[in-house]
């Protein structure tokens, strides 16, 4: 659904920008509202969530998809974790849906669904093990990657059940807006993806904006 925000770029407490192919790894405090904006627009930002004081807790599809009936996110769902409890809830949305079934690019996908020669491609889940590598404050590595939420991107559902990654859906300047519902660790790769045309084989940056509790 269709919905924008009252939040002003301006008045964001922290503002960043993602260039194609890098990762965003922060907290975002309960209360906080969060805003990733598709700069260029059709890009794909490959998101994890964990609960901030305890990674072991961390976003859930099935969870998520279950509880709200549908396989797409927008304006109202609330993002469950694998326990059950509410991390985020979007509450601003001008892209319409986002993807919770592509999974995140890899090399080995990359392989497969390609071609062999694209096995060395950057792909989303090297950007997501370059940040935890980088951070090994965390104690978390290669075990902690799990579910991940496609945002911007646009994965329809076949008639026979499968899944076709399509032309984007969204626009220069879209975005979605969570609140986090517990302090969030944010784990963002900015898709560096030349193989499908979701970005129109041109990655571009996106931004994520942070604003205190109102």
């Amino acid at each position: 659904m269709i919905v924008e925000s009252s939040l002003l770029p301006d008045n964001a407490v922290r503002r960043d920008v993602v260039p194609a192919g890098d990762y965003y790894l922060k907290v975002v405090k309960k209360g906080q509202t969060m805003r990733i904006l598709d700069s260029e627009g059709n890009q794909a930002a490959d998101t994890l969530f964990y609960n901030a004081n305890d990674p072991a807790e961390r976003y859930s599809a099935i969870d998520t998809i279950r509880e709200q009936g549908n396989v797409y996110l927008s304006t109202g769902t609330k993002i469950l974790s694998d326990q059950g409890n509410v991390m985020l809830e979007i509450v601003a949305d001008t892209c319409g849906r986002h993807d919770t079934l592509g999974g995140a690019c890899a090399t080995e996908s990359n392989t497969v669904r390609y071609a062999i020669e694209k096995k060395c491609m950057h792909a989303c889940r090297d950007s997501w093990l370059l940040a935890l590598s980088e951070h090994p404050e965390l104690g978390m590595d290669k075990r902690d990657i799990t579910h991940n939420v496609n945002f911007f991107m646009n994965v329809p559902i076949t008639e026979e059940g499968g899944l076709t990654f399509e032309d984007g859906i969204s626009a220069p300047g879209k975005y979605v807006e969570m609140r986090a519902e517990m302090d969030i660790l944010v784990l963002i790769s900015n898709c560096p993806q030349l193989n499908n045309p979701c970005n129109a084989y041109n990655p571009t940056p996106v931004e994520v904006l942070v604003w205190d509790a109102q």
